[in-house]
């Protein structure tokens, strides 16, 4: 499936979210360390969204959705249900543009990630593991009458992150491949196809973690397949599903998908505190972990973008995962 969208919606979204969000800095990482971990010629230049508002991606499809709402649609409020990040953004964006927001977030989300969505403003009800938060978000649209904004899956989502994409091509010309991470495929799958659109020849890999790989699976079957358990730390990589519409838009325009483990991931957060100075949640470093692990030889002397997706960490969990990648 193509994108059902073209760069002029994108541009569109993009001004229309302007005034909300951060255009993110585009940074080439030259060092040490970097060099020693890939083989001579590589270049990599990093898009650093994890200084985005609300601290990842995510505000940009949430802004996207919520201002195609109507009148009548913005007074009724909004819900989502996230472990994280789209809680927030959902928060942020429902906080700037005047929304009555109530958030539904799973018992194992990390409370400092709680705290960051009231800290916006929103009701947050903790609803239990995944299909009981569905289920409860399902209960409030019914009876509340409000609009479900979801995490990862439909048009809008898609086209704001999509917005990023415009974003790192503009800013960072003559990309050889873009390695992006993959939970749900909202990311991948906007990003995906405005790389394409833009410069058709760059390659773009997708990256999952261990424990969440249902892109992979679906891509293995031909459609968007469910996983019936996650592990990863890259919580915010864990939704157990693959949906159709960010399916197709990732099967379409993602030429490749490669895992790295925890190990890998908990590595490459140490190797871009320690040179780049960023303090990274560990979905923000799987495409870092890509680079230097499965993908080294594959994009040896060519020019890689890496997204570096979010920082939604509390310093406690940042820092047991810096010890764990220096134990090892």
């Amino acid at each position: 499936m193509s994108a059902d969208f073209e760069l002029a919606d994108v541009r569109a979204a993009a001004r229309s979210i302007a005034p909300f969000i951060n255009k993110t800095p585009v940074q080439e990482w030259q060092g040490r360390m970097i060099s020693e971990r890939l083989q001579p010629g590589t270049d990599v230049v990093l898009k650093l969204e994890l200084f985005q508002r609300a601290g990842s991606f995510k505000a940009r499809g949430a802004l996207v959705n919520m201002l195609a709402l109507s009148e009548q649609q913005k007074a009724a409020g909004v819900t989502a249900v996230s472990a994280g990040n789209h809680a927030i953004a959902v928060a942020y964006a429902a906080s700037v543009l005047g929304i009555d927001a109530k958030v539904v977030m799973q018992s194992s989300a990390n409370p400092a990630r709680v705290a960051m969505a009231q800290a916006y403003g929103a009701d947050v009800i903790i609803g239990g593991d995944g299909p009981a938060c569905f289920a409860l978000v399902d209960k409030i649209v019914a009876e509340e009458k409000r609009t479900f904004i979801h995490p990862f899956e439909g048009r809008g989502t898609s086209i704001g992150t999509a917005t990023l994409g415009l974003e790192f091509i503009e800013g960072a010309p003559g990309l050889d491949a873009v390695i992006v991470p993959i939970g749900g495929g909202g990311l991948a799958s906007g990003v995906a196809a405005m790389v394409k659109t833009l410069n058709p020849d760059c390659l773009v890999f997708g990256v999952e973690p261990e424990g969440a790989d249902s892109m992979h699976r679906s891509f293995a079957a031909g459609g968007p397949q469910t996983i019936a358990k996650v592990s990863t730390i890259a919580d915010s990589l864990g939704p157990p599903m693959a949906l159709p519409y960010s399916f197709g838009l990732c099967r379409h325009y993602v030429d490749e998908l490669v895992m790295v483990d925890d190990d890998q991931i908990c590595d490459a957060m140490l190797l871009l505190f320690n040179e780049m100075k960023l303090a990274v949640e560990p979905a923000a470093a799987v495409s870092t972990a890509a680079l230097v692990g499965p993908l080294k030889e594959q994009l040896a002397g060519k020019r890689v973008g890496l997204i570096i997706c979010g920082s939604n960490i509390d310093p406690a969990s940042h820092a047991k995962y810096l010890q764990r990648a220096l134990s090892a």
